[in-house]
């Protein structure tokens, strides 16, 4: 894995990227500063990787056939899904910088955040077609899977996240968008270890460890929005806290999954 990180400049760049946006935050926490000026910038800036992300995923889609070939389509599914949630960050931002007006939520910026997870199930689906699945079922132990962990995953965020969680009808969305983000991500987790299981067969092994990579990613992503979830029920959620720099690991992390899709074929 740390090869890429030799021969590849989109690589370095990421990595530049996360140690510096690392060391900023270590110095917003340790410092304890309030000041909302540097809190906003650190929110703003953080993004950025999915910038660095999409870019790298569309490169890899290229070398693997773009939307002519089902792991292109794959890759390009995961790729636009960083851009949306870069396009979340800047609506994020814009509220919290321009207008100065708490954002609220939903908001335009969950058109970004959820569709990132739409466009993840996508993603992931198309990686389980070139494994060879079909997602027919059939299996029964895939059966199992299937509906076993988005089941325990949702209990889990009920349990865990969204205990006491008061049920207000009278505005529907903000509770299918509660509940929606984690039974979404349990989704994609959810196909993506079933396609692993069956990655053995495609390219002789070689994208098995790849797609793990994208299943840690991903599981990073619901515990980032878990825990943004949990803070903006609370009322606790802070720009430039410790919820965001979750985000900015995830972000890092489906990052060098989609650098090293690009480079199986150099493999």
């Amino acid at each position: 894995m740390f090869e890429i990180f030799k021969h590849d400049r989109l690589a370095k760049l990421a990595l530049v990227f996360f140690i510096l946006i690392s060391g900023w935050w270590a110095y917003l926490f340790i410092s304890g500063t309030q000041d909302s000026n540097q809190l906003y910038a650190f929110a703003a800036t953080y993004g950025l990787m999915c910038v660095i992300g999409g870019i790298a995923g569309f490169r890899a889609a290229k070398e693997w056939g773009g939307l002519s070939s089902v792991i292109g389509k794959a890759i390009i599914a995961l790729s636009v899904g960083l851009f949306a949630q870069e396009f979340g960050q800047i609506v994020f931002s814009y509220f919290n910088i321009v207008t100065h007006v708490e954002i609220p939520y939903p908001s335009l910026a969950d058109v970004g955040f959820f569709g990132s997870v739409v466009l993840y199930i996508i993603g992931i689906f198309f990686f389980s077609k070139a494994a060879g699945s079909k997602f027919s079922l059939k299996s029964v132990r895939n059966q199992l899977v299937a509906l076993t962990i988005p089941v325990f995953m949702l209990i889990m965020s009920y349990l865990v996240f969204l205990k006491g969680y008061e049920f207000d009808w009278s505005n529907p969305l903000p509770i299918l968008l509660d509940f929606g983000y984690p039974f979404g991500e349990a989704i994609y987790i959810s196909i993506a270890i079933l396609t692993y299981g069956l990655s053995r067969k495609l390219l002789g092994g070689v994208m098995r460890n790849r797609i793990m990579f994208i299943i840690v990613a991903f599981i990073a992503q619901y515990v980032a929005e878990a825990n943004f979830l949990t803070q903006n029920l609370n009322g606790t959620w802070v720009n430039g806290g410790y919820g965001d720099y979750l985000y900015f690991i995830s972000y890092f992390i489906m990052t060098i999954g989609l650098l090293r899709l690009n480079n199986v074929l150099k493999d």
